[in-house]
């Protein structure tokens, strides 16, 4: 027997509104029955979102890592940024650390994910 990741949760205020943004950024459609309280994008990982009475307060400890495909270079990582930064993110911050180039960013909600190019 072996464990795998079967999604990733985020908490969040209105999970169908949220299931809207991540769903046009990774460009994967909500499953059907999406409401305020629950929504589900699958995939692998699949992200479920859940609404949760409290509101954000702290950096999140675990993030979502996401990184263009192959090939995408430099020019198509800049307009793949200003894609999700349209879409409702916020760019908090951008590294360039240990061969890799990255952007820090927080969702509608303020949850932080970080968009890469490198290894």
């Amino acid at each position: 027997m072996s464990v795998e990741v079967a999604q990733v949760v985020i908490d969040c205020s209105d999970a169908e509104k949220l299931a809207g943004f991540w769903s046009q950024l990774l460009q994967r459609p909500v499953e059907p029955g999406a409401n305020a309280f629950y929504a589900l994008i699958p995939g692998s990982p699949a992200l479920m979102l859940l609404a949760v009475p409290e509101a954000k307060q702290v950096k999140n400890r675990v993030h979502i890592d996401l990184r263009l495909a192959e090939g995408s270079g430099d020019s198509g990582w800049e307009g793949e940024l200003g894609r999700i930064l349209a879409l409702g993110a916020t760019q908090v911050s951008e590294h360039r650390e240990h061969g890799v180039h990255w952007v820090c960013l927080r969702d509608p909600e303020g949850n932080e994910f970080d968009l890469a190019i490198g290894h």
